[in-house]
């Protein structure tokens, strides 16, 4: 097994299911793969996977995702996928870079990885490979990025030793949070509550981490959350929120999120008059 590889897995967390331990190790390794190439200036680095590589964000996220710097409708990632490949080959990770076909216009640009999901439990933990993990499993690991995206975010330069030093631009901590109070707001979630945003919501307010308002505005704006005439400010924010947060369905918020946390007793006090009262004292950001 290549050292790095071996390394990687072991700074993962150990109660995380072995397959999540091999796609954040991935996750790394695609970060440190788009760090040499020019895509780093040309996107930022957001979302839960973010909070969780760079904060210390107890649950496990999903899928990488970023950000333009600025709009640029023609942008496409191709050219980035070869060397992002040539990346993963060169520490044994034999997995597939393509580009998501959408049949929808849309702003956000997607692609994928996809490996064997028994190939790359061999390569990573040979002594550890579950029992009954199919040789046609696959493993897709996704990153989308944002080519129209609202303006007045804050960026902050961060860098990781893993695998080897690099440095990457990450929305800084009251952008993200308003990136996370816009899904909490506005996400369509239909039948199936996403619990994931209620716990990253509560990761900041732990933090007393303050939001970032202008760019919450503009990404209620560009989606239609608020309209034109709507005064927007914190009596404003704090009504949306009570509206929302009063209406969830705990229980099912509770099953989303489950799995991807270390202490399940930690979702026992979820309701909603707890929700907003927590969210009455949300900060704003004052930047100078």
């Amino acid at each position: 097994m290549n050292s790095e590889i071996k390394n990687m897995l072991k700074q993962t967390d150990p109660n995380l299911d072995l397959r999540d331990r091999v796609r954040e190790v991935v996750q790394n390794l695609t970060l440190y793969g788009l760090s040499n190439t020019g895509f780093r200036d040309r996107a930022v680095f957001y979302g839960g996977t973010a909070l969780r590589l760079f904060h210390g964000l107890d649950r496990f996220s999903e899928d990488l995702d970023f950000s333009l710097r600025s709009p640029d409708p023609d942008f496409e990632f191709d050219e980035y996928l070869p060397d992002l490949e040539n990346t993963l080959s060169s520490f044994g990770i034999r997995m597939e870079a393509k580009v998501r076909q959408k049949n929808v216009e849309s702003t956000i640009r997607s692609a994928f990885l996809r490996g064997n999901t028994k190939e790359l439990l061999l390569e990573m933990c040979p002594d550890d490979v579950p029992k009954g993990i199919l040789g046609t499993d696959i493993t897709k690991i996704k990153f989308e990025v944002d080519i129209d995206p609202p303006p007045y975010a804050r960026f902050e330069r961060m860098s990781s030793a893993v695998p080897f030093l690099y440095t990457v631009d990450l929305y800084d901590l009251p952008s993200l949070f308003a990136g996370k109070l816009h899904a909490v707001l506005c996400r369509k979630w239909r039948n199936r509550v996403k619990g994931r945003d209620l716990y990253d919501f509560l990761f900041y307010m732990a933090r007393d981490i303050p939001v970032n308002m202008e760019h919450l505005e503009a990404r209620l704006r560009q989606t239609g959350c608020i309209g034109p005439d709507c005064v927007f400010d914190r009596p404003c924010l704090l009504g949306m929120l009570e509206d929302r947060l009063a209406a969830i369905d705990y229980a099912e918020a509770k099953k989303d999120v489950i799995r991807f946390v270390n202490r399940p007793d930690s979702l026992n006090g979820w309701n909603g008059e707890s929700f907003v009262n927590i969210s009455k004292k949300i900060r704003t950001a004052e930047y100078r």
